[in-house]
């Protein structure tokens, strides 16, 4: 008898990720995103999606581990204070972290800043059957820098490579890169956290107020607070010009931290889904092989036979089941 099919994710969870994703093929204006957004949902409801997703990927992620041949690129972006970290603490709460390893980019190092802007990023791609988390990346180059174009002068770039043309060649450089990963079998999806000012402020707020969080707080992001205006205008640029369909933007409502979290984990379930993962099926001279392994482990402790012999038909049994697979 055959299994019912499992109804497909999409339909499902597309009215919490479709509205949010930027892919290219249509203008992009960074006003027409509310940073307040609902869904039309409340936080109880918001709650009960963000656990079922949880559950989805931790299962996608033990097939695509067991698999071994896709592996997955999330980028975060966002101002100060707009959930970035505990976002990917509370979406991915449950999934094996052995599967996963997230990497915070923080001011590039002397070390860094003698390779490539890309280098850095590009040693800490996830392998195959991983999922790589990047907390910033590569897109600082195109926000941070451009805001403070005095960081550009300190990255010992030769200097008639500097030009007005910089960062539309950065553009180009992101999209290739990403393209070069999508074809090599990593998946990109890029998620920008957009809070509103006001709700940072209340954030900022937050962290003086409550002693367990004066450590997130630092004078650096009140005085970036100043250039608001700059960053949203280079967000709106980066991201106009590095939306494609192989590695989209989600402009995700940053306000209301719980929905934040759905629009995540519904993006990343939903795309793990069209990938198709299965456990790695078995050969039936493995299955014998099995039956051998089992009837040996099965039988051992009962004193029956030599110790020894059963050790070596087992572990003869063992070896021809790894070579097999």
């Amino acid at each position: 008898m055959s299994k019912k099919p499992v109804p497909s994710l999409g339909p499902l969870l597309r009215p919490f990720a479709a509205p949010f994703r930027v892919d290219g093929s249509g203008e992009f204006h960074l006003k027409s995103y509310k940073t307040d957004e609902k869904g039309g949902l409340d936080k109880t409801k918001g709650e009960k999606i963000l656990d079922a997703n949880r559950k989805r990927l931790s299962d996608f992620q033990e097939k695509l581990y067991a698999q071994d041949r896709w592996s997955l690129l999330l980028i975060f972006q966002g101002m100060d204070a707009a959930g970035k970290d505990s976002a990917i603490k509370s979406v991915f709460d449950g999934v094996n972290p052995q599967g996963c390893e997230v990497t915070s980019f923080k001011q590039p190092s002397a070390h860094e800043l003698d390779h490539d802007f890309m280098w850095r990023s590009a040693v800490a791609l996830p392998q195959r059957g991983r999922i790589g988390i990047f907390n910033r990346s590569y897109y600082e180059e195109c926000l941070v820098v451009r805001v403070h174009p005095e960081i550009l002068a300190k990255q010992k770039i030769p200097p008639r490579l500097v030009t007005r043309n910089i960062w539309r060649e950065r553009f180009e450089d992101i999209s290739a890169f990403e393209r070069y990963l999508t074809r090599n079998g990593t998946m990109v999806l890029k998620f920008f956290l957009n809070i509103s000012k006001k709700k940072q402020r209340e954030r900022f707020l937050e962290r003086l107020q409550q002693p367990a969080k004066n450590w997130k707080f630092s004078m650096n992001d009140v005085t970036e607070r100043a250039f608001w205006p700059r960053y949203m205008a280079v967000y709106q640029d980066t991201v106009r010009h590095t939306s494609t369909p192989f590695a989209p933007w989600y402009v995700v409502p940053a306000d209301h931290k719980w929905f934040a979290r759905v629009v995540i984990g519904s993006a990343i379930v939903s795309v793990l889904e069209e990938l198709n993962l299965r456990f790695p099926r078995v050969g039936e001279a493995s299955k014998e092989e099995f039956a051998t392994v089992r009837k040996a482990l099965e039988s051992e402790g009962k004193g029956k036979g030599n110790g020894k012999g059963k050790a070596k038909r087992l572990a003869g049994a063992a070896k021809r089941v790894a070579k097999s697979g």
